[in-house]
C-alpha cells in the first residue's frame, strides 16, 4: 500500500510543483512524468492484490490445521476408547470422556475457523477500503488532469479566436 500511496503523493507533488498559467489557477504538467507515475501505480496494484491472496491462503492453512488437529484429537479419543471397551465401568467413563473431547475439539475447531474467517474478512475489508480509496483518488486525479487539459484547450481556442478577430 505504501508504494501506491507514495506514487499518489508523487502525483500530488507534481501538480503542486507545476508552473501556474498566467491569470488562471491552471498549471502546466509534464505529461511524460504523469504517465510514468501512472504506469508505476499500475505495476504496484497487482502486488497489493497478491498480498490479499496470500492472506486468504494463510487463512485456509489455519482452518486446515484446525481441522487436522480436531481429527487427530478425535482419532486419539477413538483409540483410547477401543482400549478401554472391555472394562464396563471404565468403558462408560471412556464414552463420556470421548464425547467431551470430541465436543471440545469441535468447539475449538469451530472457534478457530470463526476466528480465522473474521481475521481474513478484516484484512480483506481493509484491503478493499484501501483499494477503493486509491481508485477514487486516482479517478479524482485523472478527472483533474482531464479538466486541466480541457480548460487549456478552451483557453488556446479562445486566444486564437481573439487573434483572428484582431487581424480581420
Amino acid at each position: 500500500m505504501d508504494g501506491i500511496e507514495s506514487l499518489l503523493n508523487e502525483l500530488e507533488d507534481l501538480l503542486d510543483q507545476s508552473k501556474a498559467l498566467p491569470f488562471s489557477n491552471k498549471v502546466s504538467v509534464d505529461k511524460e512524468e504523469m504517465y510514468e507515475i501512472i504506469a508505476e501505480i499500475r505495476q504496484n496494484l497487482p502486488k497489493e492484490l497478491k498480498r490479499c491472496t496470500e492472506m486468504l491462503q494463510e487463512r485456509n492453512k489455519i482452518i486446515l490445521l484446525a481441522q487436522q488437529e480436531a481429527e487427530e484429537i478425535k482419532q486419539e479419543a477413538n483409540e483410547r476408547m477401543a482400549r478401554l471397551i472391555d472394562q464396563h465401568e471404565v468403558t462408560k467413563a471412556a464414552y463420556e470422556k470421548s464425547a467431551e473431547i470430541i465436543d471440545a475439539s469441535k468447539r475449538d475447531a469451530r472457534e478457530m475457523r470463526i476466528g480465522a474467517t473474521e481475521y481474513a474478512d478484516q484484512i480483506l475489508a481493509m484491503a478493499e477500503d484501501s483499494l477503493k480509496k486509491m481508485m477514487d483518488q486516482f479517478r479524482n486525479e485523472c478527472a483533474a488532469v482531464d479538466q486541466f487539459f480541457e480548460n487549456s484547450l478552451d483557453t488556446l481556442y479562445e486566444n486564437r479566436q481573439e487573434l483572428r478577430g484582431i487581424d480581420h
